[in-house]
């Protein structure tokens, strides 16, 4: 070997096939029964090379891309240019000095005395590594060959696909400061989904200390459910830090709805929707009996503050039902709202008294839209409610809604809509329950009545209904 070839950093024999030639007969039909790369290291040294008596030469490595006998197909090589020059042996050849494989630990054991015995030293080592048989496997061996040369690596990397590609050959060589500049950069740089699942496939092959950063971002570190902790937080932020920005509550409304995991989804609506009720109710509690020891206006302070505390929340347990409507999870929220006899009870008292009306004019809506969504969704089907929970929703809820018509004045017309639509389907739920119990309730309803009869049709459709039933023999169990 010339001393020419000593000193280039990466020579390939021209005389032999050509990278090119290679990488495009890697993609042939026969290319699986060709792709083992032989790696042949030529020592050129008799002794070994610490031995102070001889002088110190350079050992080389050769890198073939050929035909492997333990790969030799049965099927004969069909006589094509390409396939003859692969039968002929001609292949490519890739010369590297013997001092920068010792950046390799793979390579630095290949090399050294107690793998070599003295027949081994006069010919050269065969080895067999197998790649994949694909042009850019083949560019990225011979890439990470050409770093052995590079001291410093700090800059090598410039794309994630890059050390990715790098990463697996670095691990298999041993090649410490190849594996380390690779983890360093993908440690820093964001990610595509596609790239990250390439990370999650190689992180097992890294040691603790290279993987923790790369596992820091790609999973919780202890077994808690951080991401129900962070879907909580959301949503404690969408209705309590931007309480009047739409596009926030829409934004965390649409995680809600694509979240994997609906029980979590429904754990964080529900401690949600238990906190805020309990804020109405404590609010509308101490405003229906206020403490009249203090001063009045303190005491008047007080009061607005209830109404709006009672307000705010109002607004908060209204998007909840909504979410929880949606994601079909409201079960509990109905449940809950059909056991309020208290709180309805301060509610009554709060509306017969005019004090509201210049401090939360809209409170009354609020309370009945979310009663309203809950019991549309019973009406609907959408939540699945037992007899007792349906029977209470509409025995708690319509004394409520009658004082509401009967002191929300002048009523508006979207207060107007919102009454009539929840006249129907306390209607509707009561037509569910059995004869006494709707009998019991039906009677409740004749405030629902008009000065003219025909504008109060869902009311009349009830009551026919009622009596048909009612006119109906009894049906008994015997079928013969």
């Amino acid at each position: 070997m010339s001393s020419s070839s000593h000193s280039a950093r990466l020579g390939v024999n021209s005389a032999r096939l050509g990278v090119n030639s290679a990488m495009k007969f890697a993609n042939t039909s026969r290319a699986p029964h060709l792709h083992p790369l032989l790696l042949l290291l030529h020592n050129l040294l008799h002794h070994n090379h610490h031995n102070p008596h001889h002088h110190h030469h350079h050992k080389t490595i050769r890198l073939f891309f050929e035909l492997s006998p333990f790969d030799s197909s049965p099927t004969p090589i069909t006589s094509t240019n390409e396939n003859s020059i692969y039968e002929n042996g001609i292949q490519t050849q890739i010369y590297l000095h013997s001092h920068v494989l010792h950046r390799s630990k793979y390579f630095s054991a290949l090399l050294s005395d107690r793998w070599q015995t003295q027949s081994q030293t006069q010919k050269p080592l065969k080895l067999n590594l197998g790649i994949p048989p694909t042009p850019a496997s083949l560019q990225s061996y011979i890439t990470v060959f050409e770093l052995l040369y590079t001291p410093d690596l700090s800059n090598s990397i410039d794309s994630v696909s890059t050390a990715l590609d790098l990463l697996p050959i670095a691990l298999e060589l041993l090649f410490e400061d190849l594996v380390k500049s690779c983890v360093t950069y993908l440690e820093s740089v964001p990610w595509t989904e596609a790239e990250e699942q390439r990370v999650l496939s190689i992180v097992p092959f890294l040691k603790q200390d290279e993987s923790q950063e790369l596992l820091s971002r790609l999973s919780a570190p202890t077994e808690s459910d951080t991401s129900e902790e962070m879907l909580h937080s959301l949503v404690s932020s969408a209705i309590n830090t931007y309480p009047n920005m739409a596009f926030v509550k829409a934004f965390v409304a649409k995680l809600l709805r694509d979240y994997s995991s609906r029980e979590s989804a429904k754990r964080v609506l529900e401690a949600e929707f238990e906190k805020c009720i309990g804020v109405v109710k404590e609010s509308l509690e101490d405003y229906s009996s206020p403490d009249f020891r203090g001063d009045h206006n303190e005491t008047e302070a007080i009061q607005r503050l209830n109404l709006h505390k009672a307000m705010t929340n109002g607004k908060h347990l209204l998007w909840l039902i909504e979410r929880m409507i949606e994601l079909r999870v409201a079960y509990f929220a109905v449940k809950a709202w059909s056991e309020q006899a208290s709180f309805t009870a301060d509610l009554q008292r709060a509306f017969r008294d005019d004090a509201w009306r210049n401090i939360v004019p809209g409170l009354p809506a609020v309370v009945l839209r979310c009663t309203s969504k809950l019991a549309n969704a019973v009406a609907a089907g959408i939540i699945l409610a037992t007899k007792q929970v349906r029977k209470k929703l509409v025995k708690e809820w319509l004394p409520v809604l009658i004082v509401c018509k009967d002191n929300v004045s002048p009523m508006s017309p979207s207060n107007k809509s919102l009454y009539l639509e929840l006249e129907e389907t306390f209607l509707r739920i009561i037509s569910t329950l059995p004869m006494s119990d709707s009998q019991e309730l039906l009677q409740q309803c004749l405030s629902f009545s008009t000065r003219n009869v025909d504008d109060c049709p869902h009311l009349l459709t009830a009551f026919n209904t009622w009596f048909r039933r009612a006119a109906r023999p009894p049906q008994t169990d015997d079928l013969y």
